[in-house]
């Protein structure tokens, strides 16, 4: 494990100051539901008005984030937290490069990764196979695959109750796919990795393993973004956080000032 001064050397410029690694400015997504209202037109009509962005009498809209701004840099572990429907997620997919911004933009440095539970998998390949794969499209080499296979497979303990790793993902559990995809994750050095919800899988002995790996990534100099409504997990893992309720910033900062402020105005 590295010294706190080698982190904090790799996580500063040489005149001190803080790397960023990813930038939000003023980000808004706007999503559309066509036909939504009327249910009524042809799957060809509905595409049509897709591509071409003319808005039909049935569109709707949906605006899931509103002007959000944020730095985040190297060396940062932030969660995300805020009620169901908030905009994490989504937040996290236009990070990602998934979702497009409606204004506002969104700047990285390196290659952001996102891990939710619903990350695709090959259900009809063994577990073993899809390590293989999923090692591959995080651009690791056939060589580092095979050296942290094993690694892979006993942090993921999908093998605790059998050789689970040599039978198909169909007949894996929620839990154990997504304890497989959260090992292959970690297993990468990641410029900015991006989690959503998957330390919340599994037993508390694979959560405390979990939350150790994320602190190490941490360490490692890269930026980790985790969206969680185990507020335990939060704590354990961000030195930072970022509250978002109906699309909008409430608050960032400090880990334990974010999260009691949340805690207190959801008791009420």
């Amino acid at each position: 494990m590295r010294s706190s001064t080698a982190v904090a050397e790799q996580s500063t410029a040489p005149d001190g100051a803080r790397i960023p690694t990813v930038i939000a400015d003023d980000v808004h997504i706007v999503y559309r539901v066509y036909g939504g209202n009327t249910g009524r037109g042809s799957a060809t009509a509905a595409l049509n008005r897709i591509v071409k962005r003319t808005p039909g009498a049935g569109v709707r809209e949906v605006h899931a984030v509103k002007g959000v701004s944020f730095t985040a840099y190297r060396g940062q572990a932030i969660g995300l937290i805020g009620s169901n429907g908030s905009g994490k997620s989504t937040l996290l997919k236009a990070i990602a490069g998934l979702l497009p911004t409606e204004r506002g933009k969104v700047y990285t440095d390196g290659q952001p990764s996102l891990l939710g539970v619903n990350a695709a998998m090959m259900n009809d390949l063994t577990g073993e196979r899809n390590v293989i794969l999923g090692g591959l499209a995080m651009g690791m080499t056939h060589e580092e695959i095979r050296e942290r296979y094993q690694d892979i497979v006993d942090f993921s303990g999908i093998n605790e109750k059998g050789d689970f790793i040599t039978l198909p993902m169909r007949t894996y559990s929620s839990g154990m796919a997504a304890r497989l995809r959260f090992s292959i994750a970690a297993a990468k050095k990641h410029d900015v990795l991006m989690i959503d919800e998957a330390l919340a899988t599994g037993d508390r002995s694979f959560q405390k393993r979990s939350e150790a790996r994320v602190r190490e990534l941490r360490q490692e100099a890269g930026t980790v973004f985790l969206v969680s409504h185990n507020n335990r997990s939060i704590r354990d893992t961000c030195d930072r956080v970022l509250w978002l309720e109906r699309g909008e910033l409430l608050m960032d900062g400090p880990t334990d000032e974010v999260v009691r402020a949340y805690e207190k105005e959801t008791a009420r």
